[in-house]
């Protein structure tokens, strides 16, 4: 294991999924500095990190900062991080609109810092199996692919539902599909999406599915599903993947040998993380990749444009429900019409 003692690291906010990056920090050694506008003193207090009084603060004494914020506060979190010089590692979404994310690119690139979106599902084990196995041809030319993921419905926690703030369930829960699919089955050409209940004035249904269907520059055809359910849905996700000589499946429900979901004590059932097997966390394997990278190690699998691309399609998706119509990602323009 990497041994990333004597780094610092700032951490920026302190919500259900700050516990999940704690420890994998912790597990690699490295020093977490932290700072949030609600629960920073809690966080510290339970695992012996040590508190920032403001943003400004955090940026001067960290190596580089890890952004757990809600996703509407992405983008300003992560451009004043690149304007102090602070290489980002910044939860998925990157931001709320592609627009947005190359904006922080283009900063990162003049100011010389790095930014990378935390994409987990890359680092599952099974999700970078399927790749491996389509990347050396294992299964021939992908066909059809299915990806499905569902989750208790986070509406207790207020701004989820808010879609100007969350992006709704396609962009909060689905982004993680939406990657795989164009990590997978290769660049996107025309997305198509449907929701029920549809969202009503800019609020998101307690309970809600989204369906979309990707077509493929290489002619395949993926449908992914993500659901927010009742309170206490368990946590699921998979996927199938016929090509011309195999097929991959993949289901968190089955054959794991072992389950573990963790939820916030206080967060009524909501925010359930994903169960994982009996091997190394996802979240300590994607925090050790990201931060050799920082640190002068290979490139990462994912990078600033893969979350830009990810929050395209969701963008896409949302204009296809709006619209009832495909959208060309050719001639797509999330601030216009779709063409």
């Amino acid at each position: 294991m990497a041994d990333l003692r004597g780094l610092t690291v700032g951490l920026v906010g302190a919500g259900n999924i700050a516990h999940v990056h704690v420890a994998a920090w912790k597990a690699l050694g490295a020093r977490i500095l932290v700072h949030s506008h609600a629960g920073a003193g809690e966080l510290a207090e339970g695992y012996g990190l040590e508190v920032a009084g403001s943003l400004d603060d955090l940026l001067a004494g960290v190596d580089f900062v890890d952004i757990v914020t809600p996703s509407a506060t992405h983008h300003d979190v992560t451009l004043a991080a690149i304007k102090a010089g602070r290489d980002v590692i910044c939860e998925k979404p990157l931001t709320l609109t592609a627009a947005a994310s190359h904006e922080l690119s283009t900063a990162a690139a003049a100011a010389g810092v790095r930014l990378y979106p935390a994409h987990v599902v890359r680092f599952f084990p099974a999700y970078k199996t399927a790749y491996d196995a389509v990347q050396a041809g294992r299964i021939g030319q992908v066909a059809v692919a299915r990806f499905f993921r569902q989750a208790s419905s986070p509406a207790g926690a207020g701004w989820y539902r808010d879609v100007a703030r969350s992006g709704g369930v396609i962009m909060d829960l689905m982004v993680h599909d939406l990657d795989q699919a164009r990590w997978i089955c290769g660049e996107v050409e025309t997305v198509y999406a449907v929701q029920s209940p549809p969202t009503v004035d800019g609020i998101s249904p307690v309970n809600v599915a989204a369906h979309v269907t990707l077509t493929h520059e290489g002619g395949a055809i993926s449908h992914l599903r993500a659901t927010w359910g009742a309170t206490g849905t368990q946590f699921k996700s998979g996927f199938t993947i016929a090509g011309a000589t195999g097929q991959l499946q993949y289901s968190s429900a089955e054959d794991t040998g072992y389950a573990e979901e963790l939820q916030d004590g206080d967060s009524g059932g909501d925010l359930l993380i994903p169960a994982n097997t009996l091997g190394e966390s996802p979240y300590l394997t994607q925090l050790r990749e990201l931060a050799l990278a920082l640190r002068g190690g290979p490139e990462p699998r994912v990078t600033a444009a893969d979350g830009a691309a990810a929050v395209y399609l969701a963008e896409a998706a949302r204009a296809s429900m709006e619209t009832g119509r495909a959208i060309d990602m050719k001639s797509f323009d999330p601030a216009g019409v779709a063409r």
